[in-house]
């Protein structure tokens, strides 16, 4: 009797895994954690070194658990390799050698984590990875992404604090991120930002939402939930320390207890969140709760081998290929900066800026110091020159601050600007900053990067990876020029102005001299 395929394949689930079929599923799936194993150890070392993201080393293993209590599907949906995906992995390969080429590490991480999922889906095929869909998507988890929302927090939650402390009656004195009150002072930094209780909330809602509802829209709902609960939560949690502050003479909640009653707080309002989520709560359909458990077993429609040995090409190709550009661009030769060309005498600075130093990886060449022009104008200019970028010294990073961290110099305010030098326009960022004895200065930064001036970070990492692509090396610098003010900020932009308008061109040469080294 002649039996086709599928009438096999329908016929009969087999009691086991076949042994070729799962070893090229685990080759093309457990490949780039070994083709891109500096991109895993990177996540690895930030789990180590931040409470924040320390819930990453639970992503896998969750992955796995919800992945085994749906291992009937196996016994199912056969295994048709999906060749179209390999084009999605080679553009997820190809966004990793971006990220490579501009030092933008979370987005390296991001590639290499999706090309799980992705090498997955081309080895199983459409129809099998779908039912997976979640337990896959849910390694992006194990990302540690979230400190850039840390700034809009921050200020988030400045600006519900002094608004519920005014409701409240209170007078505030209001700084930037720092606020005044009758009886003591707050600001609000970046461990009160609540990224940490948003990451946490964000990861157990979609969990939860994924294990208690089947209505996507139930489940969006409850997304939503985890998304904006924190946030508002963590604006109430600020309020209510500050009121306990107030109200107990700056004896309670200034301390250790700060911290303790935040996360006590936090915990309290999940738990509701989820109690109420448990009235929505939806069974999974008969069929499939009935199936859960049930022996499990592979149906192959056809060889894997082949989808495994291209999936794992595809993704070794940018390894390779960023290996070849790094051995291009590197440059050997020392920088060397000189300020001779500059118009303005060297000069000595003010207290105030003498001992303020950029927080700031170590560059390979710095240049700068007081400056002074003929009317009596002075500033402190710090230029920071990177070549041969590698992780912990780098030009664009979200770790590189006006101040350093545990200073006494505190920034209390940001803006984007644009000025005009020379006839032509240029983009830069303002910061303030606050001295010691509550002295203020303003901070003109800007970045120097493949001979052109950008006050964007991601402009800069795309002028970086351009640069790099195009094996031109990846030469950049920083420039950062400050000057002092009292009651007037126009005097001290007055002062970097006119440093600029007599500095900008010997600025320009000094900088492309460095690069032609």
């Amino acid at each position: 009797m002649h039996m086709n395929e599928s009438t096999a394949l329908a016929g009969a689930a087999p009691s086991r895994f076949p042994l070729p079929a799962t070893l090229a599923i685990l080759a093309a799936v457990l490949a780039p954690f070994l083709i891109y194993a500096g991109t895993a150890a990177s996540m690895v070392a930030i789990w180590n070194s931040s409470e924040t993201f320390a819930h990453g080393y639970i992503i896998l293993p969750i992955s796995v658990y919800l992945i085994w209590r749906r291992r009937e599907v196996f016994a199912s949906i056969p295994a048709q390799p999906c060749w179209p995906a390999l084009g999605l992995l080679a553009l997820c390969g190809f966004g990793w050698l971006l990220a490579r080429m501009g030092e933008v590490q979370v987005v390296m991480q991001y590639a290499f984590v999706a090309m799980i999922p992705l090498a997955a889906l081309t080895v199983l095929g459409w129809r099998l990875a779908r039912k997976f869909a979640f337990p896959l998507g849910f390694l992006l988890f194990a990302v540690p992404f979230g400190e850039a929302f840390v700034p809009h927090l921050i200020n988030f939650t400045a600006d519900f604090t002094v608004a519920a402390v005014r409701a409240s009656g209170i007078p505030v004195l209001r700084n930037g991120t720092y606020f005044e009150l009758p009886t003591g002072n707050w600001s609000v930094v970046e461990a009160c930002s609540g990224v940490r209780y948003l990451i946490a909330s964000i990861t157990l809602g979609c969990l939860y939402s994924y294990l208690s509802f089947t209505s996507l829209k139930r489940r969006a709902i409850f997304v939503a939930l985890s998304v904006l609960v924190p946030i508002v939560a963590n604006g109430l949690r600020a309020y209510m320390i500050v009121m306990i502050g107030h109200h107990s003479s700056m004896q309670l909640a200034t301390g250790v207890d700060h911290l303790i009653y935040g996360w006590l707080f936090f915990g309290l309002v999940m738990f509701v969140m989820f109690w109420i989520g448990s009235f929505w709560r939806q069974d999974p359909p008969a069929a499939e709760a009935a199936g859960a458990g049930a022996p499990s077993g592979l149906l192959v429609a056809r060889p894997l081998a082949g989808a495994a040995l291209a999936a794992i090409a595809v993704s070794a190709l940018w390894p390779v290929l960023a290996a070849v550009a790094d051995r291009a661009n590197h440059n050997p030769a020392p920088v060397v900066l000189d300020d001779s060309r500059l118009a303005w005498r060297k000069a000595p600075q003010p207290a105030l800026l003498a001992n303020w130093v950029p927080g700031y990886a170590a560059p390979d060449a710095r240049l700068g110091g007081g400056y002074a022009g003929n009317a009596g104008q002075a500033v402190t200019l710090h230029l920071l020159y990177y070549r041969n970028q590698e992780r912990g010294k780098v030009l664009i990073s979200s770790t590189n601050r006006l101040e350093q961290r545990g200073d006494e110099y505190l920034q209390v305010g940001s803006a984007a600007r644009s000025e005009t030098i020379g006839g032509r326009t240029l983009a830069l960022r303002e910061g303030r900053l606050k001295g010691p004895a509550g002295q203020q200065f303003l901070v003109w930064h800007w970045l120097w990067i493949d001979g052109r001036y950008t006050a964007n970070d991601y402009a800069g990492k795309l002028l970086q990876a351009k640069s790099k692509l195009l094996m031109q090396g990846d030469d950049g610098a920083a420039v950062l020029l400050a000057a002092p003010f009292t009651d007037d900020r126009e005097s001290a932009r007055a002062a970097m102005r006119a440093f600029l308008d007599a500095n900008m061109t010997p600025l320009e040469a000094t900088l492309d001299a460095a690069r032609e080294r």
